[in-house]
């Protein structure tokens, strides 16, 4: 899948569209096929390292997403 993804906390040049493994969901959980992603506040805090992401967060930026449910 293609997600962006953070080389280090800094500005927007920190971040570059790259290649990631499709995540297989575990039980409960479901998978999105991710079709619109939006940019807030909490995203640019995070990256620069001004936000903490919660324990156990994906790697991958972002909170906001639209699309289907495709597992």
């Amino acid at each position: 899948m293609k997600a962006v993804v953070q080389s280090c906390l800094g500005a927007a040049d920190t971040l570059s569209l790259g290649d990631m493994p499709i995540p297989e969901p575990g039980p409960g959980q479901l998978r999105l096929r991710v079709r619109a992603a939006g940019v807030n506040r909490a995203d640019v805090m995070q990256r620069e390292g001004h936000y903490p992401p919660p324990p156990g967060a994906s790697a991958i930026l972002g909170l906001e997403v639209a699309g289907e449910i495709d597992a």
